[in-house]
């Protein structure tokens, strides 16, 4: 029963999980057993071996949230198109991004006598005891995609990439295939043709012309994607930065120059490495590249007239935008401004932006959104909406005092400690020092009006909430 179980969990593993992570399974026995249980894949995933009583192999399963990712949907839908009742095994599943939660489920899982426990740990550390418990009840452990720091003789076979075992420089990138010299990526110049070749240059954003020229060495495009140990990061953080602990970071974080890692770190690494992409690929960092991805010519309120070519606009605002006679241009107009640009100069845009300096006046946050209405020397008035369930800190202000106006939804408010129901039409003053916040039970829009003569978002006290 073992050797087949090894390759059901090989086959719902390797088939996605090692090709979308670019490695190969490492099991605690030998690379030629591991090849062994491998050949049996086929007879397995139709019928599996269960024991001489005909019972259901148990198996429980902890992995990450299945929303994290595609690739964690994918897998997480594998899993279970294998350890079916039909293929002979009884599945249980647990998810969670948090470590503490993932043991208590495994510690379930061994009194509930699972057979095997399959892992994808949200962490490395803390692992012990619980496998511990597992070996003592005769359960089979086996973990995937990600490895923990326990005693290997704790788990049955790790199928994992192995990319951090072959990879010995400080950086691995990921390198794109080009299709045509381009002027918005950075080039990465490998040294061989292998699958993963040590890195002779990288260069960022050339002109068209040294762009020609990297493509005729052989260059690939960055895709943009870092591997790294963390002790790395941490030493280049400390040696470029000076950080040495999170205070010290917070403390200093407004004055760090403004400047991508590629430009700080990836330009100035000699030991780097690159993996071959040869997959679909866009970079959506322009609005030309933007625009080829938009399935129609305009988004939010637009009127394009018949002599319009190959005219995207994207309007954010609440008045109409009217374009007529324009050729290759991508028109964008939110809060934030305005960008009438051709579509090949939008390329070019961020020295100017990186000269524009204001209030943010829009954004969208995972409890709601706001938008600036107005803006004067001594007051700003906002646009809060509150998703249901969500709330605000608990919090106060020493400069500033507020006006809350709720002209939509149900919820409640507390100030100082004193709860209270609000509605449509609820007006509700916070002079400064107060603490408050507001929780929404449906969708709940307020304006929010800020009076003094210091406001800014450095004036924020967050407290526990009462």
């Amino acid at each position: 029963m073992k050797k087949k179980f090894l390759a059901a969990i090989l086959t719902a593993a390797m088939v996605l999980g090692l090709t979308a992570c670019g490695g190969s399974a490492d099991t605690a026995a030998s690379s030629d057993a591991a090849a062994a249980d491998t050949t049996e894949t086929t007879e397995t995933a139709e019928v599996a071996d269960t024991s001489a009583a005909g019972e259901l192999i148990k198996v429980g399963i902890i992995n990450n949230d299945p929303n994290e990712s595609g690739y964690r949907t994918a897998n997480d839908k594998d899993m279970k198109n294998m350890f079916t009742e039909a293929n002979g095994y009884e599945a249980s599943f647990a998810y969670s991004l948090k470590n503490d939660e993932q043991i208590t489920a495994a510690q379930k899982f061994i009194q509930d006598g699972v057979d095997y426990l399959l892992l994808s740990a949200a962490d490395t550390a803390g692992w012990d005891s619980v496998l511990k418990d597992a070996q003592d009840a005769g359960i089979r452990v086996i973990l995937f995609d990600r490895t923990i720091d326990a005693d290997e003789s704790l788990y049955e076979a790790s199928i994992v990439s192995d990319m951090a075992k072959e990879g010995s420089s400080n950086l691995i990138l990921m390198g794109i295939e080009p299709t045509y010299p381009s002027e918005k990526y950075g080039y990465i110049i490998p040294g061989d043709k292998e699958e993963v070749s040590p890195v002779v240059a990288f260069k960022e954003k050339p002109d068209l012309q040294k762009a020609k020229e990297y493509l005729s060495q052989g260059a690939l495009w960055n895709g943009g994607v870092f591997a790294y140990r963390l002790s790395y990061v941490l030493k280049k953080t400390e040696e470029l930065i000076g950080f040495s602990d999170y205070q010290k970071l917070f403390d200093g974080y407004k004055d760090l120059n403004k400047i991508s890692f590629d430009y700080a770190v990836v330009e100035k690494e000699p030991d780097i490495q690159v993996l071959r992409f040869g997959g679909q690929w866009k970079d959506m960092g322009t609005w030309n590249t933007l625009t080829e991805a938009m399935e129609e010519p305009s988004i939010g309120e637009v009127m394009l007239n018949e002599s319009c070519e190959n005219v995207h606009v994207v309007n954010e605002l609440d008045v109409p935008v009217l374009c007529m006679g324009l050729k290759n241009m991508v028109v964008s107009a939110s809060a934030e401004g305005i960008l009438v640009s051709d579509k090949e100069q939008s390329s070019y845009i961020k020295p100017f932006v990186d000269k524009i300096s204001q209030q943010i006046m829009f954004a969208e946050k995972s409890w709601g959104s706001f938008r600036v209405l107005d803006v004067e020397e001594e007051s700003m008035t906002i646009k809060v909406i509150l998703n249901p369930g969500h709330k605000m800190n608990y919090h106060s202000h020493e400069h500033r005092n507020e006006i809350w106006n709720v002209i939509a939804g149900n919820g409640k408010a507390i100030l100082d400690g004193r709860e209270q129901t609000v509605k449509p039409g609820d007006v509700l003053y916070m002079p400064a020092g107060c603490r408050h916040t507001i929780i929404a039970d449906t969708e709940l829009k307020v304006i929010e009006s800020q009076l003094g003569r210091d406001i800014t978002v450095q004036d924020k006290i967050k407290y526990p909430m009462p």
